[in-house]
């Protein structure tokens, strides 16, 4: 073979080790760049610690309850950040401040109490405070004698969708030119703030308008609680024109008490006042079987959320903040609720609004 070959056999060589030389570098390059980038994520992530809550939970006593749990898990996940804490009371108050003082050993970010009723709550709140650990109070409020023991509190207006219940209840009255309505009312959990709200607004109509209340007991926000009071009802009166339940959960079970006894439900039998608004009784409403419905959205994650990060920045909040409502009827018989010159429409419920409620 002639030495130009050879030549040309060996630059041949040269070239492919350079190349392999250059491929070695460059991937190494790309390996360390690699390495950097997740050594910095890591980094990040240590850096940028969950946000630990810690929520009490009143219980799983209705639909709604269960819709407002869903809210809060959803909203704080760790995917979103947080680490969550959640505890079911059962109804118990004794358990709620249990949980509250474990919150504070576990030394939390932020505390959520969805109280079961408004007082008792002055000591274990003053301990949350000298841990200096901000409490949101959703739902239901709080009477304690230093509100400076809870940062805010989220939820809704009982006694204004107490009296959008009631203004309804006067225009059908109005409108079927009945001189007065005998009403059998079913309270939430006495002491509860929804409970006093609606109880208030019913009791300053009926006193308004000449209403009779013929009896008043608690249904406990239960199902089955609600469908004995309403049977005890049933054989104690005879000429009921109204129910009044504090929530979905009363109205199913008095509504199963009507029709076990024989009697009607609806425009011509005995009517259902209800609120809440979850998807049992809104379906009950597109039945005709609930008269009208106050809406009490439980979506408070979100709300709660926006909260929080205002105190991540050290911003300051209010002390309350109201989530809205609808009023939900079968029909647009009576289209417009007003209270104190201050109006709101009726919504008709579809198909459509049954299917898209969550909870």
């Amino acid at each position: 073979m002639s030495e130009t070959g050879n030549g040309r056999k060996n630059w041949t060589r040269v070239v492919a080790a350079v190349g392999l030389v250059f491929l070695a570098v460059a991937g190494g390059i790309v390996l360390a760049n690699a390495n950097k980038v997740i050594n910095k994520t890591e980094k990040k992530d240590e850096e940028t610690p969950l946000i630990s809550i810690g929520f009490s939970q009143v219980g799983a006593e209705s639909e709604w309850r269960t819709g407002n749990s869903i809210s809060i898990k959803t909203t704080f996940s760790q995917k979103r950040g947080y680490d969550l804490i959640f505890k079911d009371a059962q109804q118990q108050q004794e358990q709620q401040i249990k949980a509250i003082r474990g919150f504070i050993q576990q030394d939390v970010n932020y505390i959520v109490l969805a109280p079961v009723v408004e007082t008792g709550w002055d000591t274990v709140l003053k301990e949350a405070k000298k841990a200096k650990i901000p409490v949101i109070i959703a739902d239901r409020q709080v009477k304690v004698k230093d509100d400076s023991l809870y940062t805010t509190w989220v939820g809704a207006d009982f006694y204004q969708e107490g009296q959008k219940a009631c203004s309804w209840m006067e225009q059908y009255a109005e409108r079927n030119k009945k001189k007065t309505l005998n009403i059998v009312h079913i309270m939430g959990t006495e002491g509860a703030t929804a409970q006093i709200g609606r109880t208030k607004a019913l009791e300053e109509a009926a006193k308004k308008n000449g209403w009779n209340i013929l009896e008043q007991q608690t249904g406990a926000f239960t199902q089955a609680k609600s469908h004995e009071v309403m049977e005890e009802y049933l054989k104690k009166y005879k000429d009921i024109d109204m129910v009044y339940c504090e929530n979905d959960s009363e109205a199913l079970g008095a509504i199963n008490a009507i029709e076990q006894a024989g009697k009607k439900v609806g425009t011509d039998g005995i009517q259902i006042i209800s609120f809440d608004a979850t998807r049992e009784g809104l379906a009950e409403v597109q039945n005709g079987k609930i008269a009208v419905d106050v809406e009490c959205n439980p979506d408070f994650g979100k709300k709660i959320e926006k909260i929080i990060k205002q105190l991540e920045y050290k911003r300051d909040v209010n002390k309350e903040y109201y989530i809205g409502d609808k009023i939900y009827t079968q029909n647009k018989s009576i289209s417009t609720i007003e209270i104190e010159k201050a109006k709101w429409s009726v919504t008709v419920v579809t198909d459509k609004i049954v299917k898209e409620r969550v909870y």
